[in-house]
């Protein structure tokens, strides 16, 4: 889809970072939880070395996780190798008007991460998919073989 004017007064952007890493269940849940929080969603996908620098180093490369990221259905845009840490400046620069993270992240990691967007009143929190991870597929399949 293109992207609307940011400036749009009445659109609505929500932005939420992933990595997306064996794309499952779990984040399309996420994505459309997400998405129901404005008009327009933005997903920022965090570069493997990103990822590796606070979990494993994803399995399909970054350019794969675009790919598949960009075709799902609750996805108006991408963001590729977004930053880890957003900023004020990165809110306005994509005209986010709310963040969405899961909400198994803690205070202290929201600040860490999403201070400019939790100091606004503009960072959400929605359920976090159980049963089902990255890591526990990537168990699923090691037990299988």
């Amino acid at each position: 889809m293109a992207n609307p004017d940011v400036g749009a007064a009445a659109m609505s952007r929500v932005y939420v970072d992933m990595v997306g890493d064996l794309f499952h269940a779990g984040h399309v849940a996420l994505l459309r939880e997400a998405r129901r929080h404005g008009d327009w969603l933005v997903v920022g996908v965090l570069s493997d070395d990103t990822a590796a620098s606070y979990k494993r180093r994803p399995i399909m490369t970054l350019a794969e996780r675009v790919a598949v990221i960009e075709s799902c259905r609750y996805v108006d845009e991408v963001i590729e190798d977004a930053p880890f840490q957003v900023t004020e400046e990165f809110l306005a620069e994509h005209g986010i008007t709310t963040v969405v993270h899961g909400d198994d992240l803690s205070p202290e990691g929201a600040e860490f991460v999403y201070g400019s967007a939790v100091t606004a009143g503009k960072l959400t929190y929605v359920r976090r998919t159980e049963g089902i991870s990255t890591t526990q597929l990537i168990q699923r399949v090691l037990d299988a073989g």
